[in-house]
């Protein structure tokens, strides 16, 4: 769950939670899990030195910047509840806070070989909501594919409680419920950028899709529904 990791700006982190503590004036980016060169041939090392290193620090480092411009506007806030506050002129904190957050989740999403499927309560979800497992992962699929330039293909929690699978542009994600389209709980989300994939595959990102499907950890997943 991402609640314990993103406790606030300004405060101490739990014990416990699967990261470094925020900042005084932010956040920090949290360890990977694995190995850069962990999650080959599917996603490269070079791709992830990158992604992580470069991309996802960027977005960290950025964001800490706009939260210390605000002046302390937004101390206390965890990075969930800020997300889901903004407006959309509010560009610093949108791009960047989404950046950070949706990097969060993705990462911990993928684990060296993948998970076993589904099973327990979050298949007979998947199962009751799209008919099967596969056919989740060939309409999360679809919405990755048919993205329009840069973004990210999720599997949330809508407003009614169900799963429904989304997508959202830029570093958009579905806690900006002043923002997006179709909000909800993030449970699952896959970066479509280029910079996630095009070393590996050029313009094959239906290619990258299969891969990262293959590598998705549904025990995180399952965590993340559990909410």
């Amino acid at each position: 769950m991402l609640v314990a990791p993103f406790a606030g700006c300004g405060s101490s982190a739990d014990s416990s939670a699967k990261t470094a503590a925020p900042r005084p004036f932010g956040f920090d980016q949290e360890p990977l899990g694995y190995d850069v060169a962990a999650l080959a041939p599917k996603i490269d090392a070079v791709t992830m030195e990158i992604h992580y290193g470069k991309h996802h620090a960027g977005y960290v480092r950025k964001l800490n910047n706009a939260l210390r411009a605000a002046e302390g506007e937004y101390d206390g806030k965890g990075l969930i509840e800020l997300l889901s506050g903004l407006t959309p002129d509010q560009t610093a904190l949108r791009n960047n806070g989404g950046g950070h957050y949706n990097h969060t989740l993705y990462w911990r999403a993928l684990t060296p070989g993948g998970a076993p499927a589904p099973e327990g309560v979050l298949r007979e979800e998947l199962e009751a909501t799209f008919g099967s497992v596969e056919a989740f992962s060939e309409q999360f699929a679809a919405a990755g594919a048919s993205q329009f330039g840069s973004g990210w293909a999720w599997l949330i929690r809508n407003a009614e409680g169900q799963l429904e699978v989304t997508s959202t542009a830029n570093q958009d994600n579905p806690l900006m419920a002043n923002i997006v389209e179709r909000p909800g709980t993030p449970l699952l989300g896959m970066d479509v950028w280029e910079h996630a994939y095009y070393l590996n595959y050029q313009n094959r990102r239906k290619d990258y899709i299969q891969g990262f499907l293959s590598l998705v950890n549904w025990d995180e997943v399952a965590l993340n529904a559990k909410g």
